[in-house]
């Protein structure tokens, strides 16, 4: 890992910046821009910050590591999975098990009527991998991950319409209320399930103790059902609710006058 600055030894060495990353630092599944990548180091300069994305670790690093560099390298902290996954200044942290949580045998009774219900779903357009095992959630996509862009651009409009997602939220609520289970709707295409309280907010039992007196979250999925909206609204951080990337670059400039 090349040479990072104490948290102490910078400006605002007490001042955490963490980021949602569909949205907010790039487009959603798209990759972020120089522009963004700059910003971020000169933040970095000042204060520490970190990301917290709902998708697993090589997604994220897809979208962030757009000359192929390690991405640890880039950010004081990376929480993949809602921080499910974390890693503090390029050392994994503790992680936990969806399948720990809930055993094959619900799991597997979880997924089937999933499918069973993608199945019988009337809707434009269906692709490839509607359910994603990741280590600490699972991920439902009604039309299917393996969609194009322009794909997911068309079901995003169509869903905000027909509540495509959200209806099946419903669904799975009804029929597995016993689970403990949290839905949260993310991105263009999809919704995420994981235990109560894994949700982004799970990210900051790894930065409580380390005597931060400003945590920022930025993300653009804060409303209620969204996956941004439980650590957007804890009384731990402040919020700051984004609309895109050129909006979360702006809201940086204003808060470090850079």
């Amino acid at each position: 890992m090349s040479h990072v600055v104490p948290f102490a030894d910078r400006p605002e060495g007490k001042t955490l910046c963490l980021f949602d990353v569909d949205g907010t630092l790039s487009a959603a599944r798209l990759s972020a821009t120089q522009d963004m990548l700059d910003l971020l180091k000169q933040v970095r300069a000042k204060a520490v910050i970190g990301f917290v994305g709902g998708s697993d670790l090589p997604k994220i690093t897809e979208q962030l590591a757009i000359h192929g560099q390690d991405i640890t390298d880039d950010f004081d902290y990376c929480f993949a999975e809602n921080g499910l996954t974390a890693i503090k200044l390029g050392k994994p942290l503790g992680s936990e098990s969806f399948i720990g949580f809930l055993g094959e045998e619900k799991y597997q009774k979880l997924v089937k009527f999933i499918l069973h219900y993608i199945a019988d779903l009337e809707i434009p357009v269906k692709r490839g991998t509607f359910v994603e095992f990741r280590n600490g959630m699972v991920n439902v996509s009604p039309i299917g991950r393996n969609a194009s862009q322009s794909e997911r651009m068309a079901f995003e409009a169509y869903d905000k319409i027909h509540k495509i997602r959200s209806t099946m939220i419903e669904a799975l609520k009804a029929n597995f209320a016993d689970y403990g289970l949290t839905y949260s709707i993310g991105g263009q295409l999809s919704f995420d399930m994981f235990p109560h309280g894994w949700d982004k907010t799970f990210a900051l039992k790894h930065v409580q103790d380390e005597g931060f007196t400003a945590i920022h979250f930025f993300g653009d999925k804060t409303y209620k059902g969204g996956n941004d909206y439980e650590i957007y609204e804890d009384p731990r951080t402040i919020g700051h609710a984004v609309t895109c990337p050129a909006d979360t670059m702006a809201e940086l400039k204003k808060l470090f006058n850079l």
